[in-house]
């Protein structure tokens, strides 16, 4: 079931704002993606580059399900309200509560940074302004911490994999990006979309790299369905950048300077 109200050839940062008021989620897929990005402020040309940077991931040390199908890299970042322009800010460990992640939460993750090069590159930092877009025109009193991650969950034949071993859940966020950068033979990997009583209100296949998903964490509930290995003979595997934006409370205020 796939429904996102957009018009193909009216996408515009207004109506992605909209649909997210109203539905609290949405879906884009590639060609409206590529349409909001390729204009003078965002591009993709070094897409290649961006979406090999996955295969330099490391496995995830804190699953709790005692699973090795998980690599991640993670870096966190900040912008001012309403703005575009976000920054790098010193490493740190990713740290969610037991109320939102009650199978790998409760503890201080210590991840691998992303690379400098996927950073800088162009598909990466226009990702990123994007999102600062979209929410600052959502919420634009509110500077915000930023969390990526570039996830791949790799699957084999004779087990699932589990894009979130933790079910359904929200982050603990704000709001939430999910682009799909590859799938690579696999089956499953279907995000689903839930109210506040856990109540499915739709669930689509996010299969073309550029693809994304956008939620109101406030107000949604999400899961990705588990992945299995089609052809047993060949790797298999599902990446995705996930960035998160938190809103920053007085105290954490970014220095204006």
């Amino acid at each position: 079931m796939i429904d996102n109200k957009i018009d193909e050839d009216n996408i515009s940062i207004n109506t992605v704002c909209e649909l997210l008021m109203d539905e609290k989620y949405c879906y884009l897929q590639t060609e409206q993606v590529k349409a909001l990005l390729n204009n003078k402020d965002y591009s993709f040309h070094d897409w290649g580059n961006f979406a090999r940077s996955w295969n330099s991931l490391i496995t995830d040390q804190y699953m709790a399900d005692g699973g090795s199908y998980r690599k991640r890299r993670h870096a966190t970042l900040s912008a001012l309200p309403y703005s575009k322009i976000w920054q790098r800010e010193a490493h740190q460990p990713h740290y969610q509560t037991l109320h939102y992640n009650s199978l790998n939460g409760g503890i201080a993750r210590h991840y691998e940074p992303i690379l400098a090069t996927t950073m800088d590159n162009v598909s990466f930092t226009s990702v990123i302004a994007l999102g600062c877009e979209i929410f600052g025109r959502l919420s634009p009193s509110n500077a915000w911490h930023i969390e990526a991650h570039q996830f791949r969950i790799e699957a084999h034949a004779k087990k699932k994999s589990e894009p979130t071993p933790e079910g359904i859940h929200r982050d603990g966020v704000n709001f939430v990006i999910i682009l799909m950068i590859n799938r690579d033979n696999i089956d499953g990997g279907n995000t689903c979309i839930y109210d506040l009583n856990k109540n499915k209100i739709n669930e689509f296949t996010m299969k073309s790299p550029l693809s994304m998903a956008l939620f109101d964490d406030q107000n949604i509930f999400h899961g990705i369905t588990s992945v299995k290995q089609l052809n047993p003979n060949e790797h298999a595997s599902r990446d995705v950048l996930v960035v998160t934006f938190k809103k920053k409370v007085s105290s954490e205020a970014i220095d204006h300077g």
